[in-house]
């Protein structure tokens, strides 16, 4: 994946919480996390657990999901 891509959870997660207007430690508190696991998720960190990201996401009413994609895309790209 490239950084590109994982950017779109980081900037889901920062619009999220700035919309709600709340710290990146009053969103760590909330979730259940810690505060560098928030900052590494709004930093586009690409290897992050997928349990911690839930409990985040679970706060702005949303949740990882699978992604359908084109195959032939990937592959010809790739």
């Amino acid at each position: 994946m490239n950084k590109k891509k994982g950017n779109n959870l980081a900037l889901f997660v920062k619009q999220k919480r700035k919309l709600i207007n709340i710290t990146q430690i009053e969103l760590a508190d909330k979730a259940g996390v810690g505060l560098r696991f928030v900052r590494d998720m709004e930093q586009g960190k690409m290897s992050l657990r997928m349990d911690k990201v839930n409990d985040v996401l679970k706060l702005f009413g949303a949740e990882l999901a699978a992604n359908n994609m084109d195959r032939e895309k990937l592959i010809n790209n790739g």
